[in-house]
């Protein structure tokens, strides 16, 4: 097998992995992540070769982009204090307590490279979270938290990941520099993403077609992320940054097919990056094999104690902080999405998986120092982080599931029905005070007034049919037995227009190309 054919083979695996998962009630990206590890013990399968340096700008970008698109700006502001106790002021105290445990144990390792070791396995991974949270049912507050952690947490990480590096490949460091390293990265990233974003929006409004719009927005995350790079800013938030503004500013309610298809392509985009990202996880324990050979014991050993650090300091710190953040709530008037009981304090606990952004920083430390000397226990750092990786990812990953089962941490159902319904209602009075100002200006026929009437509250009601009485709602239901029965026998007649227009094809003389535009107005019509 070589490398062309192990990609397609782990892009396979993203594909099947979804259902699978579905059907095991397992998430995904674990299920890749176990999948890469069965690829990594065979013999015939190669090791990867990807440049480290090109792992987070590859890979990085879409999923977060994926990611934010999910989201909002509100929702951030929203929940700021919760997302900054995880996202900042977490990982300073994770990177701080995993570099003093493994300066200790692990002799010989200088103070900057064990910082470096903390902060590499300090951010939870985003994807991981908002993948495994996803699929399990959990209340909208505790999704909100891990996601926006997610999303935050990897800028503070590879800020501290890279002053660190840097003091150990110089033998340099000055806590002064890395504040303002880190302000500096902060300040040009937000400049970058706003700029990018009111640029890609204005794009988006002149090329006014869905494929060039959509193939725009899958360029904007890259260029948003190597642009601040380069300018020595955070990539990552620079892209959550542009993400943010186009979903705030960049929304045409009325482009229907550009919504639709973009939905759609980013779905496919995210499964297939995230498989890779996750696969590439479990691939990658060759190094560490290879690195352990003769040390098994010695380096499980140093791996177990970092491992445990980084669970438990995770929920150390989470049990005063929920309290905390409820106290600061209290005295608020404006919601905020906290953890409302400690089964959802342990749940969100066990939701801290290690993922991408870990293993792109643990394979980009550099070999040699300045001095030309090898770069201090590369080899021991690089294994500690796949093990506190695959711990968290796949031990606590496919715990998650049973755990959330165990302490009963479900959705408010009840409260997101009413949401809807509130939607339902609102819809349902805009499109009534649109026809009553067309009414205001033309002279519509009392029949077609009542029929439009009439349709502007079924649009209510196809949201939620419980804002009807129950007459209206007995009369919209046959309304809707009845335009189902329509479109069953329509969709069959449709169905032989395509496959006549689509033997036309096979036929001599027959011009594929309208054929195809012939063809693609029937599939229009289609999802009418």
């Amino acid at each position: 097998m070589d490398q062309l054919a192990l990609l397609f083979a782990v892009l396979l695996g993203a594909v099947i992995s979804v259902p699978v998962g579905d059907r095991l009630g397992l998430p995904a990206p674990v299920l890749m992540t176990c999948f890469g590890i069965v690829l990594a013990v065979l013999d015939f399968v190669p090791n990867i070769e990807i440049p480290p340096d090109l792992i987070l700008p590859t890979l990085l970008p879409p999923l977060l982009y994926a990611a934010v698109r999910r989201t909002s700006w509100r929702q951030f502001a929203a929940n700021k204090r919760p997302i900054f106790l995880l996202a900042v002021a977490l990982v300073f105290v994770t990177t701080l307590c995993v570099a003093v445990v493994a300066h200790t144990i692990v002799p010989g390792l200088p103070l900057a490279a064990a910082v470096a070791l903390g902060a590499l396995v300090a951010p939870p991974d985003p994807v991981a979270a908002t993948a495994v949270a996803g699929q399990l049912g959990l209340p909208r507050r505790l999704v909100s938290i891990l996601e926006g952690e997610g999303l935050f947490n990897d800028v503070t990480a590879i800020v501290l990941y890279h002053v660190a590096i840097a003091a150990a490949v110089s033998g340099e460091f000055s806590a002064w520099r890395a504040g303002l390293d880190l302000v500096l990265s902060a300040v040009v990233a937000v400049i970058v993403g706003v700029v990018l974003g009111w640029g890609a929006n204005k794009l988006l409004d002149l090329l006014q077609d869905a494929t060039l719009q959509i193939g725009l927005t899958l360029l904007v995350p890259y260029a948003s992320y190597v642009l601040a790079e380069e300018l020595h800013g955070s990539g990552v938030l620079a892209v959550l940054t542009t993400a943010l503004f186009l979903a705030e500013y960049a929304a045409d309610a009325d482009d229907v097919l550009t919504r639709l298809a973009g939905h759609t392509v980013w779905d496919v985009v995210d499964t297939l990056v995230t498989g890779v990202a996750f696969g590439l996880i479990g691939l990658e324990l060759h190094n560490a094999i290879r690195t352990a050979s003769g040390r098994w014991g010695e380096l499980l050993g140093w791996a177990a104690v970092v491992v445990g650090v980084v669970v438990f300091v995770r929920l150390l710190w989470l049990l005063p902080a929920t309290w905390l953040t409820k106290r600061l709530h209290a005295r608020r008037d404006y919601d905020e999405d906290i953890p409302t009981s400690w089964r959802e304090t342990v749940v969100m606990w066990w939701s801290g998986m290690r993922g991408v952004a870990s293993v792109a920083l643990a394979l980009a430390i550099p070999l040699r120092t300045d001095s030309g000397a090898p770069f201090p226990d590369r080899d021991e750092i690089v294994f500690i982080a796949f093990g506190v990786i695959m711990a968290t990812l796949v031990v606590q990953g496919l715990t998650l599931p049973w755990l959330v089962k165990r302490l009963r941490v479900r959705a408010d159902t009840e409260h997101e029905k009413e949401f809807e319904r509130e939607l339902a209602v609102r819809a349902a009075k805009a499109a009534k005070r649109r026809l009553r100002e067309i009414e205001a200006v033309e002279d519509l026929p009392e029949e077609v007034s009542e029929q439009m009437l009439r349709r502007a509250f079924e649009i209510g009601l196809r949201i939620n049919p419980q804002i009807g009485d129950e007459e209206r709602r007995e009369a919209h239901e046959n309304r809707v037995r009845r335009i189902k029965r329509l479109r069953r026998i329509q969709g069959e007649m449709l169905s032989a227009a395509r496959h006549e227009v689509l033997a036309a094809r096979s036929e001599p003389g027959a011009d594929p190309e309208i054929v195809d535009r012939v063809l693609r107005h029937l599939d229009v019509r289609s999802l009418r």
